[in-house]
């Protein structure tokens, strides 16, 4: 059997890349953004190499030997349910769930329809509404009516393939943050973290024939099990708890980008 072949798992293997830094988080204004959404503290992106082409077809072999990596395994970062620190994985991964996430907004033009729509006004202000609860979370003003309320009559702006789009998944995280999240009165921050932490982890490059700009990156939303259960990207589930694996099969880098949801750093 030729290397790369399905069956043939011996054949990614993963260097950690601890010099690779995403500005995006790390900015004092992201910083300040991102404590206010009580996310500081919580939310982590690290860049790992690998040495052979990457096929998406095989992305479960992928994922299942990054996770069985020995470069991988003293580096990965997670956050412990029961300390509330980071730590390494710690426990032998079983089996893997890989979620293709499609990826091909090029433009922020995409959430325009939120003005359009009257969710936002056009001086940038979110429109507010009676509070309700879509648990766990409250919900006070439309834009967070649009994101989780299935009956909503606005729901419908955002179509189901717009809203399995990375760009628009990465929105969302942002703007339902953590679990002492104070939210914000106008649309801006969200859209400029979002544009900035995308345009970080995505990678793009001109096609040779076309000339047109293209998204080379793959997209990944990964849950790994133990053999007692789901360990990462923790063993208690939540929609903001994730963890995104973002291909690039060029450079041979996986950016992995972590949330666990929980209470931010305050101060």
């Amino acid at each position: 059997m030729a290397a790369g072949e399905p069956g043939d798992l011996g054949v990614y293997s993963f260097r950690y890349l601890p010099q690779k830094t995403f500005q995006s988080l790390s900015t004092p204004q992201t910083t300040s953004r991102l404590r206010q959404w009580s996310m500081l503290g919580r939310i982590e992106a690290q860049a790992f190499g690998f040495d052979q082409t990457f096929q998406t077809y095989r992305k479960d072999d992928f994922i299942m030997a990054f996770f069985k990596d020995p470069n991988v395994i003293p580096n990965l970062k997670l956050l412990s349910e029961s300390s509330g620190e980071w730590v390494t994985l710690g426990t032998e991964v079983k089996k893997i769930e890989a979620i293709n996430v499609p990826c091909t907004q090029l433009s922020m033009s995409f959430f325009n329809r939120l003005y359009d729509e009257a969710i936002v006004r056009d001086n940038g202000y979110i429109v507010k509404c009676l509070d309700c609860f879509c648990d766990p979370f409250l919900i006070s003003d439309e834009l967070r009516k649009v994101l989780l309320v299935e009956d909503s009559e606005k729901y419908e702006v955002f179509s189901q393939p717009d809203r399995e789009e990375f760009l628009f998944c990465l929105f969302k995280h942002l703007c339902l943050g953590g679990a002492l999240c104070q939210y914000e009165d106008v649309i801006s921050p969200y859209l400029e973290t979002t544009k900035l932490i995308y345009k970080d982890l995505v990678s793009v490059r001109k096609n040779p024939q076309t000339k047109k700009i293209q998204i080379t990156s793959s997209i990944f939303k990964v849950t790994a099990y133990d053999s007692v259960g789901v360990c990462y990207p923790s063993t208690k589930s939540h929609e903001q708890t994730f963890s995104y694996f973002i291909v690039d099969p060029f450079k041979r880098h996986v950016h992995v980008l972590y949330h666990c949801y929980g209470m931010g750093e305050v101060s």
